[in-house]
């Protein structure tokens, strides 16, 4: 039997129906969904899409903010064996359509908002043979009175591709990170193990259902049994007033989650928050004291990729202060140099990365995918150590794998430095990261202009943000009149950001 050791997502969908029928396992616009209920619209959808004759392993694109439909269609995928394409919404037209180039969805679910950008890429990939928006004709993909059926996903291959997102992570250019059920199964499964989520808790979906933190969280409490309550996107009041309503529990946080939510507290002060226990994500120290100081709740730090299938070393902010958690329970994690010679504990090298929940690989790069694998090893591209207590201390990135990290997206230098180049002002560039007191990390530009050429900052800024997504333009852009270059006549990026950053 082909089945015999199989565990879907599905398959908790049905577990759920059992153990938690009629409690809340959404709760969306002031209203509740119910795991019976969420069970049988799913489906419901299952029964529509079957009847769009998908071949197994079809991608199906999402071009969404959060909606409760993100929860139907990882059912719906889990039991089709249809692969989910998740589209960071906040990209340009242009970048999302080399997502669907990349990929070649059979179809695409987008909302309202981006429903006109939905047309075009329909219009320009003839892979593209259905576009559903929700809450307008994707009602019609739920067919009504299906009886639920447990053995939807009795053919569901758990080792299959299940989710595609793209990261900036590899050699300038998108690729797509491809993950299985059986990589976010057990990934989720130790962050309910570590921070205890159960069917007594409420996780707030404030980060997207289109990143792999969301992806992690929502699941994962899902997968508890517990409840989550959904925003369609991040705003510090309706936040703190769903926190204090729906007694919420765990959230996770990018820069500059965090402070927005400190400064209304610090405004109004009058939000019950004592529900509270975790808040999750990336931050600065003095952030997370007066976060601790104001709040019940304990911040916990992380380290982790969307090919490491989400987070595989955590715990509380100051457990271990400056590191980024302890390496958890199903990732094996050494250090390397460029030799790929593993290191003794407190070395710094590249983090690799072991187990099952070590991604798929790349989505048609097969190439790159031996690369990344060599030696039977994850590359992750990052600098760390491990220290004597089994803590791993993040250390920057591979020259070659260097990202900037604003508000926890992932930019790559190379693909804003295109952007700044094809301004016709502009005679060469260097894009790093630097210290923001709002996001974290922020991009940094620094040009030298073609001879008798003039350009404002801001000019420049804007004019960059018409080629790539907002998140990815310079915030702090700096014109200089020589730059500093190698040996080979190669810009020396050292060299400018030791005098520039």
């Amino acid at each position: 039997m082909t089945n015999l050791y199989n565990l879907t997502v599905f398959d908790f969908f049905h577990k759920n129906t059992l153990l938690n029928k009629e409690t809340p396992a959404i709760h969306w616009n002031g209203k509740d969904i119910s795991f019976q209920a969420l069970y049988t619209q799913t489906c419901e959808l299952i029964a529509g899409l079957s009847e769009l004759n998908l071949p197994p392993n079809a991608r199906m694109a999402v071009l969404a903010k959060n909606h409760p439909v993100f929860f139907h269609l990882f059912g719906a995928a889990s039991a089709l064996n249809l692969c989910l394409v998740l589209i960071n919404r906040r990209l340009s037209p242009e970048e999302a359509s080399y997502i669907v180039e990349d990929t070649t969805p059979s179809v695409l679910i987008c909302d309202g908002e981006m429903e006109e950008q939905a047309q075009t890429l329909k219009a320009e990939h003839a892979c593209l043979t259905h576009v559903f928006t929700i809450n307008k004709n994707m009602n019609g993909l739920f067919t009504p009175d299906t009886k639920p059926d447990p053995g939807f996903a009795d053919t569901a291959n758990p080792k299959a591709p299940y989710i595609i997102i793209h990261t900036a992570a590899v050699q300038g250019k998108p690729r797509g990170a491809v993950l299985s059920q059986e990589n976010l199964i057990l990934s989720n499964l130790q962050l309910i193990h570590a921070f205890g989520m159960n069917p007594s808790k409420a996780y707030l979906n404030i980060l997207p259902l289109f990143h792999i933190m969301g992806v992690n969280f929502g699941l994962g409490m899902f997968m508890a049994g517990g409840k989550n309550v959904i925003l369609e996107k991040f705003t510090p009041q309706e936040s703190l007033d769903l926190i204090q309503e729906q007694k919420i529990n765990i959230f996770g946080s990018f820069p500059p989650i965090l402070t927005n939510l400190l400064d209304l507290i610090n405004e109004k002060g009058n939000h019950d928050l004592s529900s509270l226990e975790i808040a999750a994500g990336l931050e600065m120290p003095d952030t997370v004291k007066q976060w601790e100081a104001a709040t019940p709740s304990k911040f916990w730090t992380m380290y982790g990729q969307t090919e490491t299938s989400g987070l595989i070393s955590f715990s509380e902010y100051f457990e271990q202060p400056g590191s980024a958690g302890e390496i958890s329970s199903l990732a094996r994690i050494a250090i390397a140099d460029d030799q790929d010679t593993l290191l003794a504990p407190n070395c710094v090298g590249e983090i690799l990365v072991r187990g099952p929940l070590v991604f798929q690989g790349y989505w048609n790069a097969d190439d790159l995918n031996a690369l990344t694998f060599r030696q039977g090893w994850h590359h992750t591209g990052d600098l760390g150590l491990i220290d004597d207590r089994g803590y791993l201390f993040f250390k920057g990135r591979k020259a070659e794998k260097e990202l900037i990290k604003p508000g926890g997206e992932n930019v790559f230098p190379a693909e804003v430095e295109k952007a700044v180049l094809a301004h016709d002002a502009v005679e060469s560039v260097c894009v790093f990261g630097v210290p923001d007191p709002k996001f974290g990390e922020g991009i940094k530009a620094v040009c030298t202009l073609v001879q008798g050429k003039s350009l404002a900052k801001e000019d420049l800024i804007a004019f960059t943000g018409t080629l790539i997504a907002g998140y990815k333009k310079p915030r702090y852009v700096k014109f200089i009149d020589e730059m500093p270059l190698a040996e080979d006549g190669s810009i020396d990026r050292a060299r400018v950001k030791e005098l520039h950053a």
